[in-house]
């Protein structure tokens, strides 16, 4: 597992070289004392791994922006991927003035997946009131990059809340779209409400075919409807079956990944293709927060699409 004896860390996400396995987290000092202030604040760090098992602790690769910025509070959860040889690292920009009410989707990009620097134009996304809820903590946040399946750019999946349906239940994946990575259009959400009042740290992926969609749901975030269909659901990451990496998917059908106090877990294909499971635990059910990240556990033993 990774676990850093000075710093929680928690949320991740990962690039592949073809030989090293390069994991970004979010991280903050243990001195802290009450986890809950790691939030506020959070930089990412890094580790690479050839095994996915044993990581090497790289350091801090991306810190909180210039004082009176949109993003001088903290980084938040984001997601990379490589376009015509440079990496490009969407993350969330959070700022002091607000506490992380109002998220924007900012860029970094690297040669080197070591030494990052921020797109000049931050944010690149922005949250668009005509299909997006901008009211009280809004959700903007967690960007996860795809190329489009028939080759027409990038889509961007977000963490979102719609302007319409109950209140507990306007969570959806917002969508936003690029053909270079750089300028994007922000169209309507990619789900439908009624389920979740958050989806969180979003990942879509084609697993042996069949297109899934992963997100996170805490434990105040289920809907009435949701909790009376299904009252013993709990906190975690749960697999939902699409027709394709855009949707739409079964998020009602959606099953959770039974991995005892892991959150916004991901998945990642090891040299042998199989497909592993990673998160953070956090250690809830104990009420003690844990912030280390588990070794990778196969998704085919876990019993889900």
């Amino acid at each position: 597992m990774l676990r850093l004896s000075d710093r929680w860390v928690w949320d991740c996400w990962l690039a592949d070289t073809g030989s090293e396995f390069h994991l970004f987290f979010l991280q903050a000092p243990r001195s802290l004392g009450d986890q809950l202030a790691r939030h506020w604040s959070a930089t990412v760090g890094h580790a690479v791994s050839t095994d996915l098992h044993e990581w090497r602790d790289m350091g801090t690769v991306l810190e909180a922006g210039p004082a009176g910025s949109f993003e001088d509070m903290a980084p938040w959860t984001g997601s990379v991927i490589e376009h015509d040889g440079t990496w490009h690292m969407f993350y969330t920009g959070t700022r002091r003035t607000d506490e992380g009410v109002e998220q924007r989707v900012a860029l970094a990009t690297s040669v080197d997946l070591a030494n990052w620097t921020r797109h000049p134009a931050n944010p690149v996304i922005e949250l668009d009131p005509r299909w997006y809820e901008r009211v009280g903590f809004d959700a903007w946040r967690d960007p996860w990059i795809v190329r489009d399946p028939d080759g027409d750019g990038f889509h961007a999946l977000i963490t979102a809340r719609a302007r319409r349906g109950a209140d507990d239940a306007r969570g959806v994946i917002g969508h936003a779209w690029s053909a270079d990575l750089l300028s994007w259009e922000v169209r309507p959400p990619l789900s439908e409400p009624g389920e979740f009042g958050h989806l969180e740290v979003p990942q879509a992926e084609i697993v042996d075919g069949t297109p899934v969609l992963l997100f996170s749901v805490a434990s105040d975030r289920f809907s009435a409807g949701r909790r009376a269909r299904v009252p013993a659901e709990e906190a975690g990451t749960y697999i939902a079956v699409g027709r394709s990496l855009l949707g739409p998917w079964d998020i009602a059908g959606a099953q959770r990944i039974q991995l005892p106090d892991v959150y916004a877990a991901r998945i990642v294909q090891d040299r042998t293709g199989a497909w592993q499971v990673i998160g953070f635990r956090d250690g809830s059910a104990r009420d003690a927060f844990a912030g280390e990240i588990i070794d990778p556990v196969p998704l085919r033993d876990l019993g889900l699409p």
